[in-house]
């Protein structure tokens, strides 16, 4: 993990997550290089990834960090540290499920995904690879699936409808079922009038 600062002020951290040896064949055999794949984010909601080639690693990485920040954007944060719904990610054969955690809960992620938790200041999340582990691919499926996040505000003016009724909705689904059951008998009268229903029903 690295820390950035550009002239303005605003800090980030990057984290380089993949390098790979490339080649390029050229007219009388091949030129080798490298390609690195870097994370940047603020901690505070904004992440960016890029990844570039280079004849050596730290010109790979510079390269690769200013792609980053070029391409930095926005994620909304439920309270400043979690997702606000579950969300589904592709990109070729990678695939990725995220789902909002409670308070403590931590980063239950690995590898690429992780570090685009880590750089964008998520605290508490729940994700799954459930396909390639190209990371590449599942650092765009991550950054897809983070493009689908919606906040409630913005669903409530979709479906025209305001936020406290969205929320007062989202309570009674969430609210769990009560089984419709008989009150129970106490005195001896009430159990023999149960009874004596229950024959008369056979």
């Amino acid at each position: 993990m690295a820390f950035t600062q550009d002239r303005e002020g605003p800090q980030y951290v990057d984290k380089l997550v993949a390098i790979r040896r490339v080649a390029k064949v050229v007219k009388g055999g091949r030129r080798f290089g490298f390609s690195a794949t870097v994370v940047l984010g603020d901690e505070q909601g904004r992440v960016g990834h890029g990844t570039a080639k280079a004849k050596e690693v730290p010109d790979a990485v510079r390269k690769a960090t200013d792609a980053a920040r070029k391409g930095m954007s926005k994620v909304p944060m439920k309270e400043g540290r979690t997702v606000h719904h579950v969300m589904e990610g592709r990109a070729g054969a990678a695939k990725v499920l995220i789902k909002p955690a409670v308070p403590g809960t931590g980063i239950i992620a690995g590898g690429p995904m992780r570090a685009v938790f880590e750089v964008m200041g998520m605290k508490d999340i729940v994700a799954k690879s459930t396909g390639s582990n190209n990371p590449i691919n599942m650092i765009r499926a991550t950054f897809d699936a983070l493009a689908a996040l919606e906040t409630p505000k913005q669903v409530a003016a979709k479906r025209g409808i305001p936020l406290k009724a969205l929320r007062a909705r989202a309570e009674d689904e969430q609210a769990p079922v009560q089984p419709n059951r008989k009150p129970k008998a106490t005195s001896a009268s009430e159990i023999a009038a149960q009874a004596a229903a229950e024959i008369e029903g056979k």
